[in-house]
């Protein structure tokens, strides 16, 4: 009897995975037809590699709607993370068929890498000679990346916060047993209250863009592109190749990208009490960025730029590296070995929880410096009881101890990530940048290969599939391809 409603449990289980993940497939092929009609109304001859790449799709996605048809739509933990998991690691083989079936016809690693590098929001890059490619080959990779920015969020609220790494569960969510207040009355609601802002924040970015000198279709790459943290551009150059408007329109949205939806929710609603908007860990984002964008200020002033370009190119790119959005207007490499340490460091960091960003994130930054002085206090005064809060709520040491147990698994993913391709033949520099770039979802790294004036084309395809599968695991912050391995989590 145990055995057979284990049975029908797995069972259950698979019909709603098959369900959801068919739902899914069908959306992207959807899309994926919308670009074919839209190549075909603008002529720019990719119409063909989207209309394939839709049939592609929508047979897969029958299958897998027939196999789960009937079932619940209602998901569990643990199907859940089943579904982040597949859908993380295979929708970009299916996203990157436009890119082998069309103009630029890239191998399967390299198509696979630029899907990856944008679903994840990464915007590293293999492709060059954007500025002449086709408009929906483009718009496609820009697309890949907002709909990669909205998924991290929705990630960071419905799963991180049940495996005690993403900093959700100290906002006091309605999800949370121990909520004391409400913030939107069902779930859906909340999600579309995030869409709105979402949305609402891409179309300001865009108008913004436009006001600034670029033409409508460059403005909605970038405004899609900025306001997910991606960094995809229409150009080789970067933003270095639109005008210096659009680079102080950038700083704006890359840095409200990489803020707490949740506290925009709140804001909308007029409800911003202390405890439950993240304002630690937003002071701590503008604070560091302040920090650095100050030194970078006073190292380009030195280097005799005048005061409105060097304050503008040391905050664009200190932004654009610690929100892991990725633009480049400069090559930082060649203010010296001080900025290239800097700019190293900053890959790490990364935004808020809650937010688009990639990285370590302010919230457990801001964990550990609170245990830390918490600490130091009780050090000094023993028998001090003054708890450390987070957004008001006393911080216990299961809270530290997961911050701290992330923190040592996030090092070695780093360090094992940087020997795996130096195995492949990458020299130490790249090999370490490498690993940070796309375990943050930062985009450049460091080095003559893959620098903010290079390119990740040239790399051994054995690398870019690494690489790949790094940008994966930091977007899905480790724990949650980690949790599959566990024996308990699979009887649960």
């Amino acid at each position: 009897m145990v055995r057979r409603e284990a049975f029908e449990g797995m069972l259950r289980d698979f019909r709603v995975i098959f369900l959801t993940s068919g739902w899914l497939l069908a959306g992207m092929s959807v899309l994926a037809l919308m670009h074919a009609i839209g190549s075909s109304l603008a002529r720019d001859s990719e119409a063909g590699a989207f209309y394939a790449t839709a049939v592609i799709g929508f047979v897969p996605a029958a299958v897998a709607l027939a196999a789960g048809w009937g079932a619940k739509p209602e998901l569990r933990f643990r199907q859940a993370v089943v579904i982040t998991v597949m859908a993380w690691f295979g929708l970009p083989i299916f996203c990157a068929l436009p890119f082998m079936l069309g103009t630029w016809q890239l191998s399967f690693v390299d198509a696979v890498f630029e899907s990856v590098s944008g679903l994840t929001t990464t915007g590293s890059t293999v492709v060059s000679g954007l500025d002449d490619s086709p408009p929906s080959l483009l718009l496609w990779r820009s697309v890949l990346q907002w709909i990669g920015g909205v998924g991290i969020i929705a990630l960071s609220i419905a799963i991180l916060p049940f495996l005690k790494v993403g900093g959700m569960q100290l906002f006091k969510m309605e999800s949370s047993d121990t909520s004391s207040e409400r913030l939107i009355a069902r779930p859906n609601q909340l999600a579309i209250a995030i869409g709105s802002i979402y949305l609402g924040l891409t179309l300001a970015c865009m108008i913004g863009y436009r006001i600034n000198g670029m033409t409508g279709f460059e403005a909605l790459n970038h405004a899609l592109t900025t306001v997910s943290t991606g960094g995809y551009s229409t150009s080789d150059s970067s933003l270095g190749h639109f005008s210096t408007g659009t680079h102080w329109v950038a700083i704006g949205f890359m840095a409200a990208g990489a803020l707490p939806f949740l506290a925009y929710v709140r804001l909308t609603r007029q409800n911003m009490r202390t405890h439950g908007t993240g304002m630690g860990q937003i002071g701590l984002f503008f604070m560091i960025v302040a920090m650095a964008a100050g030194l970078m200020f006073v190292l380009r002033l030195i280097e005799d730029q005048s005061f409105a370009t060097a304050l503008r190119e040391a905050l664009f790119n200190v932004v654009s590296v610690i929100t892991t959005t990725g633009y480049a207007t400069a090559d930082y490499q060649l203010w010296g070995p001080f900025a290239m340490a800097v700019f190293f460091f900053l890959t790490f960091v990364g935004g808020c929880a809650g937010s688009t960003s990639g990285g370590f994130k302010m919230f457990r930054f801001e964990v550990l410096a609170k245990a830390l002085l918490q600490n130091l206090n009780r050090t000094a005064q023993p028998h001090s009881l003054s708890p450390a809060r987070i957004n008001g709520q006393p911080l216990g040491p299961g809270d530290v101890a997961s911050v701290a147990l992330f923190s040592a698994v996030y090092v070695a993913t780093f360090a094992i990530g940087a020997l795996v391709l130096s195995a492949t033949g990458l020299d130490l520099m790249t090999s370490l940048s490498g690993s940070a770039t796309a375990l943050a979802n930062v985009g450049p790294g460091l080095g003559a290969i893959i620098g903010p004036a290079g390119n990740f084309s040239g790399l051994p395809d054995s690398t870019k599939l690494v690489l790949g599968a790094i940008m994966v695991l930091g977007r899905l912050e480790v724990f949650t391809v980690l949790v599959l391995f566990v024996p308990r989590f699979h009887t649960a």
